[in-house]
């Protein structure tokens, strides 16, 4: 028996069905272009990566957003700063449609040493100014930790971007969240998200000066970079095994499969990111893309499942906020 009917069939042992509920966040990647190589990476980015969403493509994407209840935009990529209308769409939905006088919310998946690159010299002051939340990647807080697995350099520039992040009021603000995503270096699952937030804090705080809202907790997903690395290393197998035995049922309600509709740099619809790493694209007779769907239609609608939704579902959780539970 493979690891999809495994996890379908260890649905159904606890009784639980897989469905969407109403769609609270849509996820729109903007392409795979990074200026990093992590070794993690489940979309395969990197600098030499070409495939990234268009302005007509955004523009049709904020058509049909604006004749939706959505809202939250959760913007990744790749680095989805490197795409050229990246700030146009920022704009374009902060000052788009409102909700009780309250602007749609925005978040970044920023990678931090973005900061540095060329011509991204004001990103940091832009997005303070439309308010944009940062989930910043730093899967640890020691320099030979993060440079392993994110490469040379790549610690110190972190930590001067947040750095950069707080004088701006990030973290001070209420109005300006910041959170950070750690992800285990090797075929473990994540520890107890609370306990480590906390390990965090003091960390960076007391080595840094450096404060920040939450930590998340995400568990790495056999996909792409990472599962390359495992059969290099000998641990596919092994990994497997640790998340199907780490399987939680109280975790399926809170992930992000759930809520969230996750969109392609072409515009193509996903129930989530790794599901668009394995190209499991909706169709209903044929592929669909963003701006066939309504979104008042979509609850209760079956979620695409495969091997990785045990890495979803293992041990806390571990979703786009972190655990689930």
């Amino acid at each position: 028996m493979n690891l999809l009917s495994r996890f379908d069939a260890t649905l159904a042992k606890h009784q639980i069905s897989l469905t969407r509920a109403s769609t609270r966040v849509l996820q729109i990647n903007l392409g795979k272009k990074c200026n990093q190589t992590c070794a993690h990476c489940h979309v395969n980015a990197g600098p030499a990566r070409r495939e990234i969403m268009t302005r007509e493509t955004i523009e049709k994407i904020l058509a049909w957003l604006d004749t939706t209840e959505i809202q939250t935009v959760d913007i990744t990529g790749g680095a989805p700063e490197l795409n050229p209308h990246f700030c146009f769409l920022v704009n374009a939905v902060k000052s788009g449609r409102t909700f009780s006088g309250e602007k749609r919310h925005v978040m970044d998946r920023c990678n931090l040493t973005v900061l540095w690159e060329d011509g991204q010299e004001n990103l940091a002051e832009f997005l303070a100014g439309n308010e944009v939340e940062i989930v910043a990647s730093l899967p640890c807080y020691s320099a030979e930790n993060v440079d392993a697995q994110r490469g040379d350099g790549v610690f110190e520039k972190s930590i001067r971007a947040l750095q950069k992040l707080n004088q701006l009021g990030y973290a001070r603000d209420a109005a300006l969240k910041l959170n950070l995503v750690y992800n285990p270096l090797g075929a473990f699952l994540p520890g107890a998200q609370d306990e480590l937030e906390a390990v965090y804090k003091t960390q960076l705080r007391d080595g840094f000066g450096i404060e920040f809202n939450r930590l998340f907790c995400l568990a790495n997903l056999p996909i792409a970079r990472f599962a390359a690395q495992l059969r290099r290393d000998g641990e596919a197998e092994n990994y497997a095994q640790v998340l199907l035995d780490g399987f939680n049922p109280h975790s399926v309600a809170g992930l992000m499969c759930r809520d969230t509709i996750n969109v392609g740099w072409r515009g193509e619809v996903y129930d989530c990111d790794f599901n668009q790493m394995l190209n499991m694209q909706w169709r209903s007779g044929k592929p669909l893309f963003l701006w066939d769907i309504d979104a008042d239609n979509l609850k209760g609608r079956a979620i695409a499942t495969a091997d990785h939704c045990f890495g979803c579902t293992a041990g806390a959780g571990s979703s786009c906020g972190g655990a689930t539970t």
